[in-house]
């Protein structure tokens, strides 16, 4: 493994990837690296706990919280264990780090130090959700979550109403519904989105189709899990 530039011959942060909901996407690198690193830094000390206790992997010291709240200052206090020679991984609950979760601070340090930094990478929602959809994928502009007040959102699909590729958000449980009529009230009945909840678990579900009739689908169905909402582009048809 050869890296350009970096401090250290042996301190590196490795980016972990996550399941999005199966464990069997799990990769075997990923589960190696949380094996041998020195100090596995998480979102959540309970989720990643359970995570390794499924995976039977048993670490010597306690797991190192690194979340939203706290990221600005445990930036620099990771990167000085990197800086110092200790190989640490980081890990989300769900999916990569530093897409739509914390680590985006944490690289930075590393970069600018010039420590070295890689990755054991896995799936993402977006391009799960991309791949399934049916909507076209030569081109995507990933947002993640949009702002919680109905205005701000209704800017937003209205600043990109003629974007020439596919727009992939998140969106919570407890504004799904919001969302979608607001889609449809500024994109329109026929604009052609794709929903997808729970990917890659039990009850997976993805409906593809004109905006209005998927939001009538998902109403009918389960709020329950998260949303991975595709946006084609104006005049797309299946």
């Amino acid at each position: 493994m050869t890296h350009t530039k970096t401090n250290s011959p042996s301190g590196q942060l490795t980016l972990v990837a996550a399941p999005i909901g199966n464990l069997g996407d799990m990769t075997a690198r990923a589960i190696e690296t949380l094996k041998t690193v020195d100090a596995i830094a998480c979102e959540d000390t309970r989720v990643t706990g359970k995570l390794l206790s499924k995976l039977e992997i048993q670490k010597n010291g306690p797991l190192t919280s690194y979340r939203e709240e706290n990221e600005k200052h445990m930036a620099g206090e990771l990167a000085d264990r990197i800086e110092s020679g200790e190989h640490i991984a980081l890990i989300s609950d769900a999916g990569m780090p530093a897409i739509s979760d914390p680590g985006f601070r944490l690289v930075r340090e590393c970069r600018k130090r010039g420590l070295a930094v890689t990755a054991a990478p896995g799936l993402t929602a977006a391009t799960t959700a991309l791949a399934l959809s049916g909507l076209p994928s030569d081109g995507f502009l990933y947002v993640g979550f949009l702002p919680p007040k109905s205005a701000a959102r209704k800017r937003f699909f209205d600043s990109k109403r003629d974007f020439e590729y596919t727009i992939i958000v998140y969106e919570s449980c407890h504004r799904i519904g919001k969302f979608l009529n607001e889609l449809v009230d500024v994109l329109g009945e026929q604009r052609c989105i794709s929903v997808g909840r729970e990917l890659t678990k039990l009850h997976e579900t993805v409906h593809t189709g004109p905006a209005a009739e998927v939001r009538d689908r998902v109403a009918k169905g389960s709020q329950k899990g998260e949303f991975v909402i595709c946006i084609a582009k104006e005049g797309f048809e299946l």
